[in-house]
C-alpha cells in the first residue's frame, strides 16, 4: 500500500487534487481511498488530504501519520508545521515552489525533493488569480512523473472529467507541470 499525505491551505484545491488523483488512480484499476482532514477553518488555514492506494481492497478507515510520501501545495507550510512528521525514510517529498530540490535539503537526508512551480503554471494557464492561483491540477501533473502508480493520461482524463471550469486549461497545466518537474 502507498499512503500520501497532502499539506495545503484552504481555498487552493488540496482536498480537490486528492480526489482528482484518486480517480485516476481508480482508472488503472488500483484500490484508491481519499479524504481530507480539515474543520471549520476558513480560506488560507492549513488543510490536510490523505491518499491511499493499492492492488487490493483498502481496509483502514484512520488519517495518514506516517506516509510513504508527501505534496506540499503550499510551500509557507514547510515553515509553519513539521510537514516530515511521521514521513517514512525513502519518501519523495514533491513541493510548489520555484526553488530548486538542493534549496530543501533541511527537510532532511532521507528524502528525495521534487519541485514544480504550480503558481507560475497555474497563473499563465489562468486558473485561478495571480494573487490566488488554483494549483491543484499542476500539482497533479507533476504526480506521474515522479511516481509510478499513475499515467499521465489517467490524470489527463480525470482532470477533465472532474474539474467543472475550465477543464482543458487545466489539463494544459497539468501536462506542463509534468514536463516541468525539477530532480527527476
Amino acid at each position: 500500500m502507498v499512503e500520501i499525505r497532502f499539506h495545503g491551505r484552504g481555498g487552493q484545491g488540496t482536498v480537490i487534487a486528492s480526489k482528482i488523483l484518486a480517480d485516476a488512480v481508480s482508472k488503472e484499476d488500483k484500490y484508491v481511498q481519499a479524504f481530507p482532514q480539515f474543520g471549520v477553518e476558513r480560506r488560507g488555514a492549513p488543510v490536510f488530504a490523505f491518499i491511499r492506494i493499492d492492488d487490493k481492497p483498502i481496509y483502514i478507515r484512520s488519517k495518514i501519520i506516517a506516509p510513504d510520501h508527501i505534496i506540499v501545495v503550499d510551500p509557507s507550510l514547510i515553515d509553519a508545521i513539521d510537514v516530515t512528521e511521521g514521513l517514512k525514510k525513502g519518501a519523495f517529498i514533491l513541493i510548489n515552489t520555484g526553488h530548486q530540490p538542493q534549496e530543501f535539503q533541511h527537510l532532511g537526508k532521507d528524502f528525495r525533493v521534487f519541485t514544480i512551480d504550480a503558481n507560475d503554471i497555474a497563473i499563465k494557464h489562468r486558473l485561478g488569480s495571480t494573487a490566488a492561483p488554483i494549483v491543484n491540477t499542476a500539482i497533479l501533473g507533476a504526480v506521474p512523473r515522479i511516481f509510478n502508480f499513475v499515467k499521465l493520461a489517467s490524470i489527463l482524463q480525470s482532470v477533465r472529467e472532474n474539474v467543472p471550469v475550465n477543464p482543458d486549461e487545466n489539463a494544459a497545466a497539468a501536462q506542463e507541470a509534468y514536463e516541468s518537474v525539477k530532480g527527476v
